[in-house]
């Protein structure tokens, strides 16, 4: 009994919503992940008609890493905010949620022709989000039009 008791001893609420990271994120042909069904997740890529999705990019007046480092600034200007990967014209990050450590992606991609910042933000799990996931981007916007002095 001592054994099986071993096995679940990390129970804490951290250890209890450490989910996988999902398999899907990153750049595929210019785009980021579509977002599920649910309505906890924002996309700038999403179609403008969707709005229960679909969020502006975020104009940029620079080039990929400029506007990169800009995005990387944000995030870690932001609370339970950490990035997890960066690579040309692309960034990842995940925001923990302050009491039960729900963990949501944000990903920003940069499309050099357009002058455009792409922004994602999925809650990992659940259903709804009540608005968080469309405040932090928009939050994020915020952030990086004032770094890059728009």
């Amino acid at each position: 009994m001592r054994e099986s008791a071993d096995k679940c001893a990390d129970v804490s609420i951290p250890a209890v919503f450490s989910w996988k990271r999902p398999g899907n994120l990153g750049v595929t042909d210019g785009r980021l992940a579509p977002c599920r069904r649910t309505p906890n997740c924002v996309s700038s890529q999403a179609d403008p008609a969707d709005v229960l999705h679909y969020i502006a990019p975020i104009p940029f007046n620079g080039d990929a890493a400029a506007a990169i480092a800009a995005a990387r600034r944000a995030v870690e200007s932001m609370q339970r905010a950490t990035v997890i990967r960066e690579e040309p014209g692309y960034l990842y990050a995940e925001f923990r949620s302050k009491l039960i450590g729900f963990v949501d992606d944000v990903e920003f991609a940069f499309d050099d022709k357009a002058g455009l910042l792409h922004a994602r933000s999925s809650s990992r799990v659940g259903r709804r989000d009540y608005g968080v996931n469309r405040a932090r981007v928009e939050s994020l916007r915020r952030r990086i039009a004032r770094d890059a002095g728009g």
